[in-house]
């Protein structure tokens, strides 16, 4: 439940990765035939449709992602939704506008719209402490509402990884989550940093059950969904059978698989949408015209937060806030099992655009999303927790031991904690050594991000070969210095 499209989350990737690396289990006649179904092309101008489609044939043939939906508001109306790829490789199924794609942490946004009404109405406010409705969890009575749609509560994050961890196979549900994550001590001072953290809407969803008496799903698509007008939102948990994609990863370059999808229980207030790209349009033109909540709800949700020191971050209450191209922006990323969506919505020009993809891990929702937003915004003519060169580079070089075993095909299970044993089995160090053997000795690697999350720091790698392939490295390290996530795939 990770959020590539989060701003920060996902680096822009801008190198393309030589095509002759033959491990890419996707035929020819797949990526060729990456156009499935146009719905309407509407108000957008032909000519900025073809360069639209041009700039998601480049990403597909970049990525291999098997599939996606893009879609356009501008001049605050639906201007272009289309489809393009396959919602499922065997037997062949291409995508349609109207099937729904997981959106994961994108559905934050609509669980604090359903926290705003309440405030609205007077049954709470965001800044009533946790403790309030869950005395029992640390701290309670220092944290509030508002730290935990902010992220700034110091929960610790219980879904930080790329890839499904064998806890999340299992039927769990939010109470049981909660009580197990926010237990723990805090990560920092309430109100005193930012750490992204599935916990905290989890703990928000919750909070709204015990002020309205309903299940979360009943009060969110009575008062949120239905008055937007978005009749065709699954709830992951409950309707996970209407999910027509096949979600999908992958072993560094290897073949496409279907992905391990999150058992129920696992899917809440934190991320638990799916819906065609249509309806998220929609919503992103009812946050446009600010039609659901009132003007000083929209205001306090899109305004970036402001740590006790008085320093202001760039994350509102479920939304990442900052300009692109000197456009003020409002977006999200989302993944669960098998997918990432982005969405991303310039108030100012009455523009949005919105990416859902059926492949976990991967840069092409975010890849499509800057290049149409450059062509509908045209650019005019640091990352916290930051490291010590020393310890950069001590980082970097575990990381190029461990990349270089994977080419011959082994890993020290020491170095690992037993989520990443489980993701790195028999056929996943298979897919590693023969994907990425070939590409000869790595010739360079470094840090091009990094961040402290769920507990663990975050660090992001490029990696290029003696033969010229380059590879994105997605990495996650415990305090102890174990390995709990290590994904390799293709830079862009």
């Amino acid at each position: 439940m990770n959020t590539v499209g989060q701003e920060g989350s996902a680096p822009k990737r801008r190198h393309r990765l030589l095509r002759h690396v033959a491990a890419i289990a996707l035929s020819a006649g797949l990526l060729a035939a990456f156009a499935a179904d146009a719905q309407s092309v509407g108000t957008l101008k032909p000519e900025l449709a073809a360069k639209v489609r041009s700039a998601v044939a480049e990403v597909i043939a970049r990525t291999h992602v098997p599939g996606m939906q893009v879609g356009i508001v501008q001049d605050g109306k639906i201007a272009y939704v289309e489809a393009f790829g396959y919602a499922r490789l065997s037997p062949p199924q291409p995508v349609s506008v109207a099937m729904h794609f997981a959106v994961g942490s994108i559905s934050k946004q609509f669980t604090v719209a359903a926290v705003m009404l309440l405030q609205q109405q007077g049954k709470l406010s965001i800044d009533d402490p946790v403790s309030k409705w869950f005395p029992e969890l640390t701290r309670s009575r220092e944290v509030t509402l508002r730290n935990l749609m902010s992220h700034t509560s110091g929960y610790e994050d219980y879904a930080p990884q790329d890839y499904t961890i064998p806890k999340w196979t299992q039927p769990s549900a939010a109470d049981a989550i909660v009580h197990e994550w926010a237990t723990k001590p805090l990560d920092f001072d309430p109100g005193t940093e930012y750490q992204y953290s599935n916990t905290n809407f989890n703990i928000v969803g919750l909070i709204v059950q015990k002020v309205t008496g309903q299940p979360f799903w009943a009060f969110l698509k009575a008062h949120v969904l239905d008055p937007v007008g978005l009749a065709n939102v699954i709830d992951l948990d409950s309707q996970h059978d209407r999910l027509e994609p096949t979600g999908y990863f992958q072993h560094a370059l290897g073949p496409l698989r279907p992905a391990l999808m999150e058992a129920p229980g696992w899917y809440f207030a934190d991320g638990e949408m799916a819906m065609p790209v249509s309806d998220l349009l929609k919503w992103d033109i009812s946050v446009i015209n600010r039609t659901l909540l009132s003007a000083a709800s929209y205001a306090q949700m899109e305004a970036p937060t402001r740590f006790r020191n008085g320093v202001y971050g760039t994350y509102g209450l479920g939304l990442s806030t900052g300009a692109t191209n000197g456009h003020r922006r409002i977006s999200h990323g989302g993944e669960v099992g098998g997918f990432v969506a982005l969405n991303v919505v310039f108030p100012d020009d009455r523009v949005a655009v919105a990416v859902l993809t059926n492949q976990e891990a991967s840069a092409a929702a975010k890849l499509v999303g800057v290049a149409i937003t450059d062509l509908l915004l045209p650019p005019a003519v640091g990352t916290s927790a930051a490291m010590s060169p020393k310890d950069t580079e001590k980082l970097e070089a575990h990381t190029r031991e461990v990349l270089s075993g994977l080419q011959q095909g082994h890993i020290d299970r020491n170095l690992f904690t037993a989520d990443a044993n489980f993701y790195f089995d028999k056929t996943a160090i298979e897919d590693y050594a023969s994907s990425l053997g070939s590409l000869g000795a790595i010739h360079s690697l470094h840090q091009k991000s990094t961040e402290l999350r769920g507990g663990m720091r975050f660090s992001m790698f490029t990696a290029e070969f003696a033969k010229g392939a380059k590879v994105d490295v997605s990495t996650y390290w415990t305090t102890e210095g174990k390995i709990e996530q290590f994904l390799v795939g293709p830079t862009s």
